[in-house]
């Protein structure tokens, strides 16, 4: 009896430290953004909400996802075993085996390929464009000071490619959000590098942070987050938004005054909070008031 109970036990316990390997929940930080652009793309086509699309735009986004920080962990165990702040890593610990990382990787990456395919064509032809970077940006600190670059270019396709999957065809208004959330990203992850500094020189990790010093980066971060509100302001412009959608945009920007003004170049205390605190607000309440706007605007859910 016991022995059933294990091989029951085995694989669920392979699954939730898998699970907590990539940090599902932080699934949060991607999908409003990408669920702004789906319902905006079904408003603008006939302001109905269609629920099979956007489920199926879900599952691509929490997959491609989890792809991509499974192979950043795998690709990275040696360097987060050197450095103390991520020696607790499953990977690295072995609470979660390399047998179960590249598989569970796998199954995440078949997901995504499944999911663009039941999208549309073009969804599907450009799936291996969007996992390009997601595998790139690992390598990136190995061979430039600007891997947040990378980071961004792979978050900025979420947007794009949920808009694709709803329109099936290009639009300015997706590559403008885009653009914002990627350079959002990037400006936030200025900010998380700046705690592995002393732990990256002496690796030979490359950053910006490591490279210019963390009061560049800070200032770094802070431009980029003008420059993804201003993107921000151009895709209201876009897409005809109305006033909820700017007062969404005011708490935007207020969490963006409150992450910075927490943060010092020699005070990095409050660093999590500015990190995973403020953006989660950025993402959730401009999404919050986006939905509000589109439903204001005429968007059905029947």
């Amino acid at each position: 009896m016991s022995l059933t109970a294990d091989a029951f036990e085995a694989p669920s316990n392979k699954a939730r430290a898998f699970l907590r390997l990539v940090l599902i929940e932080h699934s949060i930080f991607a999908l409003p953004f990408a669920y702004i652009a789906t319902l905006t793309a079904m408003f603008l086509a006939d302001k109905r909400v269609h629920w099979g699309e956007l489920l199926i735009v879900t599952i691509a986004m929490v997959s491609l996802r989890t792809f991509a920080m499974a192979a950043n962990r795998i690709i990275d165990r040696e360097i987060d075993a050197r450095n103390p702040r991520t020696a607790g890593r499953e990977l690295v610990t072995g609470a979660v085996s390399l047998r179960t990382a590249y598989t569970g990787s796998a199954l995440a990456l078949l997901v995504f390929l499944g999911a663009a395919a039941l999208l549309n064509p073009l969804c599907l032809a450009l799936a291996p464009v969007a996992v390009v970077p997601m595998v790139v940006y690992p390598y990136g600190k190995r061979f430039t000071d600007f891997p947040h670059a990378i980071l961004g270019l792979a978050q900025a396709m979420g947007p794009v490619g949920a808009w694709l999957a709803v329109t099936g065809s290009w639009s300015w208004q997706a590559v403008v959000l885009g653009l914002a959330v990627g350079i959002w990203i990037g400006g936030f992850d200025l900010i998380f590098g700046c705690q592995d500094v002393l732990a990256d020189r002496a690796e030979g990790v490359r950053s910006v942070p490591a490279r210019f010093g963390v009061a560049a980066a800070l200032t770094g971060a802070r431009v980029c987050h003008a420059i993804t509100t201003a993107l921000f302001v151009w895709y209201g412009v876009l897409t005809h938004a109305g006033p909820a959608f700017y007062v969404g945009l005011v708490v935007v920007i207020v969490a963006f005054c409150y992450e910075h003004s927490i943060l010092k170049p020699d005070d990095l205390s409050r660093l999590n909070r500015a990190f995973f605190t403020a953006n989660g607000i950025v993402g959730i309440s401009l999404f919050g008031f986006a939905l509000l706007d589109l439903v204001l605007r005429g968007l059905h859910f029947s």
